[in-house]
């Protein structure tokens, strides 16, 4: 399923690399290179997962299914799946970081429309939040004394 969401995703126009693009834009910090190849293992990963997979496809769905003109304010439905993505993937921090990624929309989040870009917002945030919390794991792990 992992590569037939991909192939969907690439028919919308979003590939791993502009998704990577895009979380990358806001990411302060060196070693992006190292951090680019990390993220994208950490967005393959989650691609597989079927709750994730689940609320991709919802999102793709609606998009062809439910028409709205421009982002409605009253529309909250797109919101909601964007949270529920960054929060299952990157719990809190997740949900913080998806509220920064939906304000500034760097990349391919600019182009798309109301149930993708907050999909896709919320996956890049719950990706970025999960590649924040592994490193901080790293980090701990290397500087503890103990070892």
């Amino acid at each position: 399923m992992e590569f037939e969401l991909l192939k969907k995703l690439e028919a919308k126009g979003i590939t791993l690399e502009k998704m990577l693009d895009a979380a990358l834009e806001l990411y302060i910090g060196g070693e992006k290179g190292r951090v680019r190849e990390k993220l994208r293992e950490i967005m393959l990963h989650y691609l597989e997962d079927v709750n994730v997979q689940a609320l991709l496809t919802s999102a793709i769905l609606l998009e062809e299914n439910f028409k709205v003109e421009g982002d409605p304010v009253n529309l909250i439905a797109d919101e909601l799946i964007g949270i529920d993505i960054a929060e299952y993937i990157g719990g809190k921090l997740g949900l913080f970081n998806f509220f920064y990624y939906d304000t500034k929309k760097p990349g391919i989040l600019s182009e798309l429309p109301p149930f993708l870009d907050d999909a896709i917002g919320g996956f890049i945030a719950g990706c970025m939040s999960r590649l924040f919390q592994d490193e901080s794991l790293y980090s701990s792990k290397k500087e503890d004394p103990g070892d």
